[in-house]
Formats: structure tokens, C-alpha cells, sequence
């Protein structure tokens, strides 16, 4: 593949990777080639192309999506072309996945296909989510929605987001709805009738939800409608008709128990669903005993979230165990929940099935120590690649850092570590540091708010300051003594856009176990309190970190 441009001139080798050689075009024409006529699961579900048939299918493929790409690279040219090769390949797989749905074509189709060879690129995306948030009235949607009406359009995908439908809007945009629906492969409604009455917004629910019946979906958005159970069930004719989802979004749409319950109804199969989100919800337990029955349906599931939704122990403890079947898992999001520390052993058993996990977000779920744990030992043996780990507002104290930083030695791929609003001190902070000694690509961490002292707070600057890229460290709210702010400060003087604020830093600060003693403290010499730290760091700095323990 001859991507490189040699300049003879005393210049900077330069690297262009489109536009594509045709010996790279033409391998690709012959792979789709042999994908569409040997035998795999489509060929044997919908049928095998002819070599004839494939090839120029193949042909077809590779000259719109090469169009497409290079119309994007034209207009939004990105140095080296490295965007316009992935839409390149996007747009392959898209259509070739498109033409093994559909099968080999009849006889009588077969004349019609040169008719169809699209030269030049077209648009598949319809969006009026930009501008202001406003309703959207019968004539304004005539206006706005003409492009959807032009014969032989290609539009795949439409975003009706950010903007309020009304009833005579929604019977405008109805008729238009139906004649693209057998096209329409992603369907974004996301806070569409804000502002609206209920009668009315469930009116205008169902009449897109009727014309959108029998599409075949890839991707269906629904989040920020207020939906509640009513909503739901104004969608069932749409969300009955879905086979092949593969994304679903349900945020901020008011899924109590009953609305849980009515999406794990009406959704006939979600044997093929990858994505699946919740957020700032009402579920509750019950209404995660429900989610829970979907995510158990759902083995090639990569990203779940089911954060912000009032689940206790009870549902989270479901939900965890119906996470075993999904082994694809690579991003976990059960943040704000109060799972517990049940929820936390329950999660700790599931962990072991998810090794492909790069993202894994669990802050505020009430897990103290020995959930925290739990978790880290599990995670220790598994997940190798994980790039995101967040453990923040946990209520996990020092006791738990020997896990946490033997956990944290084996992901040498972390790029974000979140562990603030915990109790970690001087001691854990040490080792936390310590397991991230080795850590080239690590490029945030958080140790906000987690009762730190000047002997914690100087080894982990002195350890984050060498890292390459390394972006930003915050250890506001601690208790940094003022010499202490002054010795980090110090550190970071040649790279201070790497160090957050220190304003919320208390450096007379007392955690709640001093109260007791702080009669005694007032008449500590704060010479002699400094020595102290000084000494805490001293030996926290050999102390190495239990990987087996």
C-alpha cells in the first residue's frame, strides 16, 4: 500500500494515508468478494451470491463508500487522511452488511443494478438538533423536512433531538417517516416533545412509533422524554418491531419499575444488542430486576450503563450476576447507585468474565472497604487492557489500599484513575503512587477530597510528574500543610497546567478520628508535626506493593 510521499527536499518524511492506492481498492473489492460468496452465518440465513453478482456488488460498495470519503476529505481535510480512511471503512462494511442481509437478487432485479451505481457521494445523515431548543410547528415542518421527501434519497440517519413536536408537526412528519422507514437504519428522538402536555406527547409518541413500525433498526435513541411506563408503551408498536437493534438509549426518561418492566416486555430480541444505557432514572430495585432479564438476553453486549437510578443492593446484586453472561463487556457504568457492599461482592464474581473491559466506572455505590476489595482482587486477574478505572466516593480507607494498588500495578494500559472523596490518607496515597510508578500511558488521576497530608501528596506528585503526556493531577481538599502546597507546587513548576487547583486544600484540617485527640494536637510544636510527616513519607516510600496479598 503506498502511503508514503518521499520528499527529496531537506523536510519532514510525510506520511498520507488517502487517498487510497487502486491496489488497495482492488484488494478490498476482492475480499468483500469472497465475504459475500463463501459460507458464513448471513450466506447461509439469506443466501449466496453468484461470483458474477458478488464481484459487482463489491464494485458498487467500494465506489460509493470511496465517494463518500473522499467528499468528506475535500471538505473537512484532516492532514494525513486518517478520518477519511475509517469512514472509507465504515462505509464498506455498512453496505456490504446491507447487501448480506438482503441475499442474491431475483432475475428481474438484476437489470435495475447498473441503474443504481451511485458515482458520486450522497448525503445519509438528516439532523436538525442544531440551534435553539424551540417547538416545531406544521408549517415549519414542512419547511425543514423537505430533503426527506426528494425521491431517492439515501438517508439512514436522522436526529429529531432538540427540537419540540407538536401534534400537527408529528401528522406533517408521519407520511415522511413511513416512506423512509425500510431505509432508516439509525433513529435519534431524544427530547422531541419537551414542553408539551402529556395527551399531547403521547399522541405524538405514537404516531411516529406507527410509522417507524417494521423498520430495521441498528441504533434507536429515546433518551431525555420523560417517558415514565405511558411513554414506553406509546413506542410498543416501534420497539415491538426491532429485531436487530444493536444500540438502545433509555437516559433521563423517568423508567420507574413499571417502564422497566414494559421495555423487557415489548422489546422482542435483543440477542444482537452491543449498546445499552441508563441514566437518572427511577428504576429502583425492581425495575432493575428487570433490566436485569434484558442484559441476560443480551450476550454481545460491549457498553452498559444503568447509572443515577435509585438501584439498591437487592437489584444491583441482579444486575451483577446477569453481567456474567455478557463476556464482550468493555465498558461498565453502575456509578450513583447504592449497590453496597453485597452489590460489590456480587460485581466482584462477575468481573471474571469480562476480560476484554477497558472502562470500568463505580463510583458512589456505598462499597467500603470490603467491597473495594473484592473488586480489586477480582480485577487483578482479569481485564488486562483496562484503560479506565473509577472508585470514587466509596467510603474506602487505607485499610483497602494494599488490594486497590496491587490491582492497579497490573493495568499498565491505564490512562484515568478516579479514586477521590475516600479516605485513602498518607498510607494509601503512598502505595497508590507506588503502582503507578510504572504507568507510561496514565494520563489522569483524582485523589481529591481523601484526607491527604504533605508526605502523601509529595510522593505522588514526584510520581506523576514524570510521566510522558501525563495531563492532570488533582489533590484539592486535602489536608496539604502550606509548606507542604509549596514542595508540590515546586514539582510541578515546569509543568504547572498539570497540577488542578489547591483552593479547597485545608491545611489545619482534622478527619473525624482526630476529634478526640485534638486537644493534645493543639500543643504538638508544628515543627515537630512536619518531622512527623516527613518520617510517615519516609517509610511509606520503601513500602512495596502486595501483589498477591
Amino acid at each position: 500500500m503506498e502511503f508514503v510521499d518521499i520528499n527529496l527536499e531537506c523536510r519532514p518524511l510525510s506520511i498520507k494515508l488517502w487517498p487510497p492506492s487502486d491496489n488497495t481498492r482492488n484488494m478490498l473489492v476482492e475480499r468483500m468478494t469472497s465475504n459475500l460468496t463463501s459460507k458464513s452465518f448471513f450466506t447461509q440465513k439469506y443466501g449466496t451470491l453468484s461470483q458474477e453478482e458478488a464481484t459487482d456488488e463489491s464494485k458498487r460498495i467500494e465506489d460509493i463508500a470511496f465517494a463518500t470519503a473522499n467528499q468528506n476529505y475535500e471538505n473537512h481535510p484532516d492532514g494525513d487522511g486518517s478520518a477519511a480512511v475509517q469512514l472509507y471503512a465504515k462505509e464498506c462494511s455498512r453496505l456490504l452488511l446491507e447487501v448480506l442481509k438482503r441475499g442474491p437478487r431475483v432475475e428481474a432485479d438484476k437489470e435495475e443494478v447498473g441503474s443504481d451505481i451511485v458515482s458520486a457521494p450522497r448525503e445519509t445523515f438528516f439532523d436538525i438538533s442544531k440551534g435553539r431548543r424551540e417547538f416545531i410547528e406544521a408549517e415549519e415542518a414542512e419547511e425543514l423536512l423537505k430533503p426527506l421527501k426528494e425521491p431517492g434519497n439515501s438517508y439512514t440517519k436522522i436526529c429529531f433531538s432538540n427540537r419540540s413536536f407538536g401534534l400537527e408537526a408529528a401528522r406533517v412528519t408521519e407520511p415522511i417517516l413511513v416512506s423512509l422507514k425500510d431505509q432508516l437504519k439509525e433513529v435519534d428522538l431524544s427530547d422531541f416533545i419537551a414542553g408539551r402536555t402529556e395527551s399531547e406527547a403521547l399522541e405524538v409518541m405514537k404516531l411516529f412509533s406507527d410509522a417507524l413500525e417494521g423498520s430495521i433498526l441498528r441504533s434507536l435513541n429515546l433518551s431525555n422524554n420523560a417517558l415514565g411506563e405511558k411513554g414506553v408503551r406509546a413506542f410498543g408498536s416501534l420497539l415491538k418491531s426491532q429485531t436487530w437493534l444493536e444500540e438502545l438509549y433509555l437516559m433521563n426518561d423517568g423508567i420507574s419499575k413499571e417502564a422497566a418492566q414494559a421495555v423487557s416486555e415489548l422489546i422482542p430480541s435483543t440477542d444482537k444488542l452491543r449498546v445499552l444505557q441508563f441514566h437518572n432514572n427511577m428504576t429502583g430495585d425492581e425495575g432493575a430486576l428487570a433490566i436485569a432479564e434484558i442484559v441476560k438476553r443480551s450476550p454481545l453486549l460491549e457498553d452498559f450503563q444503568c447509572s443515577s437510578s435509585r438501584i439498591d443492593s437487592e437489584g444491583g446484586v441482579a444486575l451483577c450476576i446477569a453481567l456474567e453472561t455478557c463476556t464482550n463487556l468493555k465498558k461498565l457504568d453502575l456509578r450513583d447507585n447504592m449497590l453496597g457492599v453485597e452489590g460489590g461482592l456480587a460485581l466482584s464474581k462477575s468481573l471474571a468474565y469480562h476480560v476484554d473491559l477497558k472502562e470500568l466506572y463505580l463510583s458512589y455505590l456505598n462499597l467500603e472497604d470490603e467491597g473495594a476489595i473484592a473488586i480489586a482482587n477480582a480485577l487483578k486477574d482479569t481485564a488486562p487492557a483496562l484503560e479506565v478505572l473509577e472508585m470514587a466516593g466509596n467510603d474506602i480507607t487505607a485499610e483497602a489500599a494494599s488490594a486497590l494498588a496491587a490491582c492497579i500495578a497490573q493495568k499498565s494500559h491505564l490512562t484515568s484513575l478516579n479514586l477521590a472523596e475516600n479516605e485513602l490518607k498518607d498510607e494509601g496515597t503512598i502505595l497508590i503512587s507506588k503502582a503507578l510508578e510504572g504507568h507510561i500511558k496514565i494520563k489522569e488521576v483524582d485523589m481529591s477530597t481523601n484526607l491527604i497530608r504533605r508526605a502523601g501528596a509529595r510522593v505522588l506528585a514526584q510520581t506523576m510528574v514524570q510521566k510522558p503526556g501525563f495531563v492532570l493531577l488533582n489533590i484539592n481538599g486535602n489536608f496539604i500543610s502550606d509548606e507542604g502546597i509549596d514542595e508540590v507546587k515546586d514539582i510541578f513548576k515546569k509543568h504547572p497546567d498539570m497540577l488542578g487547583p489547591l483552593d479547597e486544600n485545608d491545611p489545619e484540617g482534622v478527619d473525624g478520628n482526630e476529634d478526640e485527640d485534638e486537644d493534645e494536637d493543639e500543643d504538638k510544636d508544628p515543627v515537630a508535626d512536619e518531622n512527623d510527616e516527613d518520617e510517615l513519607g519516609s517509610k511509606l516510600k520503601n513500602l512495596e506493593v502486595d501483589q498477591e496479598n
